[in-house]
């Protein structure tokens, strides 16, 4: 099991707090949020971790020498939506935790104890321009919706077991190969795959997701 951490993003949303740094290393409740994210996984042992750097890349080595973490640079950071990010590491998918480099955690939810692929989601009374999941009885995947409405919605946490990562890989090199995949995101190959496997969706609302400065005050 390991764990994929995609930090390439510019942040501009949460200038100027991000000017000199990446928004991964923007501090929440003093602890940059890339840190706390690596002390949980730590704490759930797991070890094997990659983070995808890009904007402000050399303020993030420290955590190679920190936490053994294994920085792969995605130079195409400042022209390509995240699925470029996967894609650098696309021979590591598979039995991975994913997650955005501007996630907070308040608690920790990861686990070894995992055995099926998961969004990690959480509860919104309102949400606008946002991957709304709709699920079934039993918590499994039956619609992404994306725009506004209410219910649960992508956290930036997710669990892919080896088989269900294999048909994304597969849809991130088509998309790679077409040239046309610069403003995707690497969720778009989980459209095109999801109605063929299970895909089960677990509300775990101590996740937050801080995009702008307004987020991180409202926050704290």
């Amino acid at each position: 099991m390991n764990a994929i951490i995609l930090a390439a993003g510019m942040g501009t949303r949460l200038r100027p707090l991000t000017n000199e740094i990446p928004k991964c290393l923007v501090k929440v409740l003093g602890i940059p949020m890339v840190e706390r994210q690596i002390q949980f996984l730590h704490e759930a042992g797991i070890k094997d971790i990659a983070l995808i750097s890009g904007y402000k890349a050399e303020k993030l080595d420290y955590l190679q020498e920190k936490y053994n973490v294994d920085i792969v640079f995605n130079e195409r950071y400042d022209t390509c939506n995240n699925i470029y990010s996967l894609y650098k590491v696309l021979d590591r998918f598979g039995d991975s935790w994913i997650i955005e480099g501007d996630v907070y955690m308040r608690e920790n939810c990861f686990t070894k104890d995992i055995h099926q692929s998961t969004y990690f989601a959480k509860w919104h009374e309102r949400y606008e321009n946002e991957w709304g999941l709709e699920f079934n009885h039993l918590n499994y995947l039956e619609k992404i919706n994306i725009g506004s409405g209410k219910g649960c919605v992508m956290s930036g946490i997710s669990f892919w077991t080896q088989d269900v990562a294999n048909m994304i890989v597969s849809r991130i090199k088509d998309y790679i190969v077409s040239g046309q995949f610069q403003d995707l995101f690497w969720d778009n190959a989980v459209i095109d795959i999801y109605q063929m496997t299970n895909i089960f969706v677990n509300r775990f609302d101590a996740i937050f997701e801080i995009d702008t400065v307004k987020d991180l005050e409202s926050f704290q």
